[in-house]
């Protein structure tokens, strides 16, 4: 039997459920800058992963599987940021510079500057995160970094995303459902906008 296994690492797009922490983020923020949202609550926000883009990695899964031989690969950008960064990311997207003061469950993160016409619901001085011990997962994994060298070598495999290129084009997606629901909610509709609890 031909069978290979890909070992992948985060992989994410607009498309990933709204659960997981980078969906949670350019939604949560996302729906901050279009006043749907105050604050973004969140957990560890230390946390180190290895996120790439969905679409790479689903290439990679196809170059996988035209070798003669099957073989197991880690797929991975084999670079990683924090949770925090992330979040730093996605705000400036949004036109937002954010500054994080204090640690622990006593973090959060404050407006600095506003820029551009994407978050008109924001401030300087808005507290736009907080973590929240409800957040906290006990078995959580501190650091996850993959190693897709044998891909590279093997196979000519390099993500052509970088996280940045992700983050945008996530965020273009969030940020136009919440101008949706802003532009209901402004005429008189009741919007019910998905958070978590």
């Amino acid at each position: 039997m031909y069978a290979c296994n890909g070992i992948l690492f985060n992989h994410e797009s607009p498309r990933r459920g709204e659960t997981f922490v980078t969906r949670k983020v350019t939604r949560g923020l996302s729906n901050i800058a279009q006043g749907l949202e105050q604050c973004l609550y969140m957990g560890n926000i230390d946390a180190l992963r290895d996120w790439g883009h969905a679409r790479d990695y689903v290439e990679m899964q196809w170059m996988m599987l035209q070798q003669e031989e099957a073989r197991d690969f880690v797929i991975a950008t084999g670079k990683q940021i924090s949770v925090r960064e992330f979040i730093r990311l996605t705000a400036k997207e949004l036109g937002i510079t954010l500054r994080f003061e204090g640690e622990g469950v006593e973090e959060k993160a404050i407006v600095e500057q506003v820029f551009g016409d994407k978050a008109p619901a924001v401030k300087k001085g808005d507290v736009v995160v907080a973590v929240d011990p409800r957040y906290f997962r006990p078995a959580e994994v501190e650091t996850l970094l993959g190693d897709p060298t044998q891909a590279k070598e093997l196979l000519g495999w390099e993500p052509e995303t970088t996280v940045e290129e992700m983050i945008c084009e996530m965020v273009a997606s969030d940020l136009d459902a919440a101008r949706r629901h802003a532009l209901l909610k402004s005429h008189g509709y009741d919007v019910q906008v998905a958070r978590e609890a």
